[in-house]
């Protein structure tokens, strides 16, 4: 499976704004938390599940969220193809990140604010690794 965006949408009139998305089928998550960025210059990277899934959606400002599908998780090959992609708060998109990804977060406006969801609750696994910021190429 590979990452893939679950486009939302916004409306607007009279009475405000409605931000929506009725693609995006939550029955599979388990926990939710907000990621929030230091600064823009930071990037959160490289984490990831071989089991678990996540989900990311941007709840204010902008993000730059880049995946790489994780070779070997105990020697991952260092030039591995990364996906990037760009979400934001002006529509209620979903980033679905599927089992076997690690993830490179950076916001991309000051006090952006990003939705992690996942279909396991915290400490269900023992499925977290991590690598320095600067190993992959």
């Amino acid at each position: 499976m590979i990452p893939n965006i679950i486009k939302g949408g916004r409306h607007a009139d009279s009475r405000g704004t409605l931000f929506y998305n009725n693609n995006f089928v939550a029955s599979a998550i388990k926990r939710m938390y907000i990621i929030e960025n230091n600064s823009t210059d930071f990037v959160r990277a490289w984490q990831g599940h071989k089991i678990e899934q996540r989900w990311f959606s941007a709840l204010k400002g902008s993000f730059t969220i880049r995946l790489i599908a994780v070779d070997n998780w105990e020697s991952p090959t260092k030039k591995l193809e990364q996906f990037s992609f760009t979400i934001n708060a002006e529509k209620l998109d979903v980033l679905h990140v599927p089992s076997g990804y690690i993830s490179s977060i950076q916001s991309l406006e000051e006090g952006s604010k990003l939705l992690s969801m996942s279909d396991y609750l915290s400490g269900e696994l023992q499925d977290e690794y991590r690598y320095e910021f600067d190993y992959f190429k």
